[in-house]
């Protein structure tokens, strides 16, 4: 069916309907409470021990690849975790204070675990260069990260996006889904 665009744009109320319209049980009345003081709760059945399953009961499963980082652990080897903030959405960032992780006024940051900083030899609030490592002879560099000791696992770092976007390659994503695997980026640190 063709969407009117200018109808939309005119009369948000019209896109709530069409999304009540497709997913009723999660958006029942959603125009009515959309100004409700405090918002709403869309509702999750699972909260309510409630499987949406044929069996009714709640259904794990094994993932038939456990690695599928796409390389190998060698060392000096980092994975390199992108991150958002919490005063972030998407790629829009709104500001430089990051009060999940205790960071404020910058986002030129690295966070590493104190094992991994002291095989480095780096101490908190050095300052380091992420270098790209995917064996791909393409040279990528983010330069200038502050260190922060953060309990993460041994073996990875974390920095935000979209910062260090250009540390993944195009070809490292996800198997099945394709998309860009920002969450674990193969990469070697450098003292600055």
């Amino acid at each position: 069916p063709k969407v009117d665009w200018d109808a939309w744009a005119g009369d948000y109320s019209k896109v709530r309907d069409a999304i009540e319209a497709t997913y009723p049980d999660m958006f029942a009345n959603f125009n009515e409470r959309m100004f409700t003081p405090g918002g709403f709760w869309k509702g999750n059945a699972a909260a309510h021990r409630q499987w949406k399953t044929e069996s009714g009961k709640a259904e794990f499963n094994t993932p038939e690849v456990l690695s599928a980082t796409g390389f190998d652990d060698v060392e000096g080897r980092f994975r390199l975790m992108t991150l958002r903030s919490n005063d972030q959405f998407n790629t829009t960032v709104y500001g430089y204070h990051d009060r999940f992780r205790g960071v404020k006024g910058t986002r030129d940051i690295i966070f590493m675990n104190r094992l991994d900083m002291a095989k480095l030899g780096v101490a908190d609030a050095d300052i380091v260069h992420i270098v790209g490592d995917a064996g791909d002879n393409s040279q990528r560099r983010v330069e200038g990260l502050r260190v922060i000791e953060y309990d993460i696992p041994p073996g990875c770092v974390g920095a935000y996006y979209p910062e260090c976007n250009v540390l993944i390659p195009i070809a490292h994503h996800a198997l099945e889904s394709h998309v860009l695997a920002a969450k674990s980026v193969p990469v070697r640190l450098e003292k600055a």
